[in-house]
C-alpha cells in the first residue's frame, strides 16, 4: 500500500461490540467499494474484530483507529492491523507509530501540529475533530502555507458535506461513519451497510 489516502474517498470508522459482525460487516463495506476500514480501539471487542477482519476478508484493507498508546500500536499491529490512525499524537505515541512498520495517520488539529509533524517528515494525517475545528475552511487555510500536509479528515463529516472535503487539493479521503448507521448493524442488515458504502465509493 502507498498511501491510506489513496485507496477510497471515504474511510469508515468502525466501532463494533461483537466481533462476531467484523467479518459481514466488512464484506458488505468492501463490497460496495470501501476496502479501507478502520476499527476503533474503543470497545472490548476491537482487537478480534481487526483479526477477524485480516484474516476473513482478505480484500479489505483493515486498520486500527484511536490508538493512543505504544501497547495499542503493538496490540493493534500484532492483531493484523495494515494502518493505524490516532485521534492526536505525542513523541512517544509517533516513536511507536513510525517503529510499527505500518502506514499511520497522526491526528492534528493545528498549525503548530501540522508543522511539528512535517518537521519529522511525515506528510499525511488525520484532521480531527474536522467539523469542531474548523471544518473545509480550515483546510483551506492550510493549504496555502503548508502545501506538503496531505489530510484525511474525520469527525462530524455526513455524506452531505463530504463532497467539498474531497474537493480540496490537500484531502485524499474522509473518515465517517453515515455509511454503519447504528440501527443497521444493531439488526445486522448488511445489504442496507452495502448500498450505504457504495453510495460513499461514488464521491469520487
Amino acid at each position: 500500500m502507498t498511501s491510506v489516502l489513496d485507496l477510497a474517498p471515504v474511510v469508515p470508522v468502525v466501532v463494533l461490540d461483537d466481533a462476531a459482525d467484523a467479518v459481514p460487516l466488512a464484506r458488505a463495506l468492501v463490497a460496495g467499494g470501501l476496502p479501507a476500514i478502520e476499527v476503533t480501539l474503543r470497545t472490548p471487542a476491537a482487537l478480534d474484530a481487526i483479526r477477524a477482519i485480516a484474516d476473513g476478508v482478505p480484500q479489505a484493507v483493515v486498520g486500527a483507529g484511536t490508538v493512543v498508546s505504544a501497547a495499542g500500536v503493538a496490540d493493534a499491529v500484532a492483531a493484523g492491523a495494515r494502518f493505524l490512525v490516532s485521534p492526536g499524537w505525542t513523541g512517544g505515541l509517533l516513536d511507536a507509530m513510525t517503529a510499527s512498520g505500518v502506514p499511520f495517520l497522526p491526528g492534528v488539529a493545528t498549525a503548530s501540529e501540522v508543522v511539528a509533524l512535517l518537521e519529522r517528515g511525515i506528510r499525511e494525517m488525520k484532521f480531527f475533530p474536522a467539523e469542531a475545528a474548523g471544518g473545509t475552511a480550515y483546510l483551506k487555510s492550510l493549504a496555502g502555507p503548508l502545501p506538503a500536509a496531505r489530510f484525511c479528515p474525520t469527525g462530524g463529516i455526513s455524506l452531505a458535506s463530504a463532497p467539498e472535503y474531497l474537493a480540496l487539493p490537500n484531502v485524499g479521503c474522509v473518515g465517517g461513519t453515515w455509511m454503519l448507521p447504528r440501527d443497521a448493524v444493531a439488526s445486522r442488515d448488511w445489504g442496507r451497510v452495502e448500498l450505504l458504502a457504495r453510495e460513499a465509493a461514488a464521491l469520487r
